[in-house]
């Protein structure tokens, strides 16, 4: 760790296969900014603010809205 910087603990893409997300995710894509991305796939953004539930069209992570 670099002095004065705080150590972030990223999630690993593609670790599970449903996640619950909040209104503070969005816009919301897959992988999440806070997901490892050297092992995934290209980022997609899905629409789930309609809908309450989305599935990645790459790896079939299902993302579901808690709100």
């Amino acid at each position: 760790m670099v002095a004065g910087k705080k150590e972030e603990k990223l999630i690993e893409a593609s670790a599970q296969n449903r996640y619950e997300v909040t209104r503070a995710d969005l816009p919301l894509s897959c992988p999440m900014p806070d997901m490892t991305l050297w092992d995934s796939h290209p980022r997609v953004y899905l629409p789930i603010e309609d809908s309450g539930e989305e599935r990645c069209p790459y790896c079939g992570a299902v993302y579901v809205l808690k709100d």
